[in-house]
């Protein structure tokens, strides 16, 4: 093909993945948004394999048909609770396809014998260091959440010491590639080094941060792609990647604002309490006002606007079709419903959404911290669902609490506030939550999906 057309489609495929993202900012247009970029990607992947000599289309289609295959098992297999796990697996094939384009471009270059160029040789570096991380944190990440791996953070002695070390080593081996291009095994060296600083950069981090820590992944994973397209000298691909790591960095700045908390403190702090932390039995003794679902069913009778707040108990009980069940009740009888999304409900970004769309609840119902926490005052219920420390008013009133200036969604202020939970257990920050003790709450000590069903039933009986 003419470089002009090619440069040309490429210019159209980047502009609908620009469209596209844009579509993915708000549930009304994911949708469109999703096929925006999945056009752009045909787009660019058609244009490339019309230009190219391909040796053999037949190991292409055949590559085509078996991952098809997986995707639409995989898509019709993985329920909504285990998207994060689903999105960590996705970043991490982004990362090892990358670092293997990569090292076969180089791989090949060596065969051939041709002298590869600066950019060449620094892209591919970049691309073997960046797509191993990317890929064995992407399999810890997923481990994690799998509950294959303890989802608590794992540390020891002269771990960060370890870290600085691979990475030296890393940079080491690349810089011996960019001098010597004919040698192709310090390639698979940095690659091995990378890959265990990979894990090492993700292990100590717990499971409750995996929100970021798979935005960054995710972005890391752009970055790569990024990166091997100046190895193949490909336009689309470095536009992509570029598209892909930079909303993955800004999604990251996002999350951790929403936590009060720097990208440091996340990826090399250890959350948790501290001595001067008080204990449950300090907070809770003698305080807790446990119900039933027929007492809870009584104060939504009286109710006008009732906020729930779901949280990643919600998803593990898959209750957000009996919490549209219940909406639809609540407003049968004349209530408003309303849902308090936090920034960093659940374990990826945007989780609670997916799963209170997949329910079909209006997407206008679904409202942002601040916009609630304006006029949480005149609710009359505020039910939280299996959320904790993003309910937690330390934030507020403990300079020295471990979540000290995390924003809140302040449930608090609500006149009555229904907390739907198995037990007194603590959220990822480890602390007690002084709300469960508070005169204006009720504890129902419950399976999520359970205690809603069972609500449904007291309200119709009522």
């Amino acid at each position: 093909m003419s470089p002009v057309l090619v440069n040309l489609a490429y210019l159209i495929a980047s502009v609908l993945f620009i469209f596209g993202l844009k579509g993915l900012s708000h549930p009304r247009t994911a949708v469109r948004g999703n096929l925006l970029g999945a056009l752009g990607m045909l787009l660019a992947i058609v244009v490339t394999l019309i230009d190219r000599s391909i040796i053999s289309y037949e190991l292409i289609i055949i590559g085509f048909i078996v991952g098809a295959a997986i995707g639409a098992v995989l898509a019709y297999k993985v329920q909504m609770t285990g998207m994060p796990q689903m999105v960590a697996l996705l970043n991490g094939f982004g990362g090892i396809a990358s670092l293997l384009v990569a090292g076969a471009a180089f791989g090949e270059s060596i065969y051939l014998g041709v002298a590869p160029t600066d950019q060449f040789t620094i892209a591919t570096v970049a691309t073997g260091i960046i797509g191993s991380v990317t890929f064995w944190g992407s399999l810890v990440a997923f481990g994690k959440l799998q509950g294959v791996i303890s989802e608590k953070a794992i540390h020891f002695k002269g771990l960060h010491t370890l870290d600085i070390l691979l990475g030296a080593a890393a940079i080491a081996c690349g810089v011996y590639i960019v001098l010597e291009p004919s040698v192709y095994w310090p390639y698979w060296a940095l690659v091995g080094i990378a890959s265990i600083l990979g894990i090492l950069l993700t292990i100590p981090i717990g499971g409750a941060d995996m929100p970021v820590v798979i935005a960054l992944l995710n972005s890391y994973s752009g970055l790569a792609g990024a990166a091997a397209g100046f190895v193949l000298n490909n336009n689309v691909l470095i536009i992509a990647g570029s598209l892909v790591g930079a909303s993955g960095i800004i999604l990251t700045d996002i999350m951790c604002r929403a936590m009060n908390r720097s990208w440091l403190t996340v990826l090399f702090g250890v959350l948790g309490p501290t001595s001067s932390t008080p204990s449950s039995d300090e907070v809770y003794a003698g305080k807790i006002k446990a119900t039933s679902p027929e007492e809870v069913a009584m104060v939504l009778d009286s109710a006008r606007r009732v906020v729930i707040v779901p949280g990643y108990g919600m998803a593990v009980s898959q209750a957000q079709h009996a919490v549209r069940d219940l909406t639809n009740l609540l407003e049968s009888k004349g209530v408003e419903v309303e849902f308090a999304i936090h920034p960093v409900a659940g374990r990826m970004p945007g989780h609670m959404n997916v799963l209170l769309a997949e329910a079909n609840i209006a997407y206008d119902k679904l409202k942002e911290m601040d916009e609630v926490n304006s006029t949480i005052e005149t609710a009359d219920a505020a039910i939280i669902l299996g959320a904790n420390d993003v309910v937690n008013p330390v934030a507020r009133t403990d300079p020295h609490s471990p979540i000290a200036g995390m924003p809140i969604i302040d449930v608090d202020k609500a006149r009555t506030v229904i907390v739907i939970k198995r037990s007194l257990s603590p959220g990822f920050a480890g602390i007690p939550n002084p709300l469960f003790a508070l005169d204006n709450t009720l504890m129902l000590f419950a399976d999520g999906k359970k205690a809603i069903l069972d609500l449904i039933g007291a309200i119709k009986e009522a």
